[in-house]
């Protein structure tokens, strides 16, 4: 898949930084020192955290640093431009991550990226395209489908509620796009923001994906 269609998959799904005064994101050294990368964290309490550090460190950076929102595909532009970076997950989204892998047998105690969320029980449709939406929160997945079962069930009473959901990482998924073709059903991936109601913002996005 182009990068510009990979693009248009992550617009509107918001991360939070720490800019300069001139609007210039702010590069953090690795722990050794050798390597500057930006830091973009999914929530705003740890821009907030990190805004601290930086004043902390260094005070003449941080009087005009602040925190900014910035868009997905925004960041991923800074990949193709050889940018190094690194995304700070939600760790309330790590821990469910990791609940969850531990139920099929996974113990692991270390989760690797940006956790993920998606179940085979909601299925988005437009125009006769199936659409998988996949979410940055499992609270929002799980008040998905519970509005998806709810429907259903007006249909069907007798239908039991299915919350089935599978876990992946964000940058795995970022990985498949990117070596995917039309025909892999990856095309069809639609990403939901956290807090965002996933029909209103699949409504949105159809027309830019499609």
């Amino acid at each position: 898949m182009a990068p510009d269609q990979v693009s248009k998959r992550l617009d509107g799904v918001p991360v939070y930084t720490v800019s300069n005064h001139d609007n210039e994101f702010v590069l953090i050294s690795d722990s050794n020192g050798h390597k500057s990368l930006g830091l973009f964290c999914f929530r705003h309490e740890d821009a907030e955290a990190l805004l601290a550090q930086i004043r902390d460190r260094e005070p003449g950076l941080g009087r005009g640093a602040k925190i900014v929102a910035v868009s997905l595909d925004k960041v991923y532009q800074l990949k193709t431009e050889g940018i190094a970076f690194r995304f700070l997950p939600d760790p309330l989204q790590v821990k469910h991550a990791l609940e969850s892998r531990a139920k099929t047998g996974d113990p692991g105690k270390a989760f690797d990226g940006v956790p993920v969320f998606q179940s085979d029980n909601l299925v988005l449709r437009s125009k006769n395209r199936r659409f998988c939406p996949i979410f940055f929160s499992k609270e929002d997945l799980e008040r998905a489908l519970l509005g998806a079962f709810k429907q259903q069930q007006k249909i069907n009473p007798a239908l039991k509620v299915n919350t089935d959901i599978q876990v992946g990482s964000f940058e795995d998924v970022l990985q498949r796009l990117e070596s995917s073709d039309d025909g892999s059903g990856w095309g069809d991936v639609v990403f939901i923001p956290p807090g965002m109601d996933a029909l209103s913002h699949f409504s949105e996005k159809v027309s830019a994906v499609g």
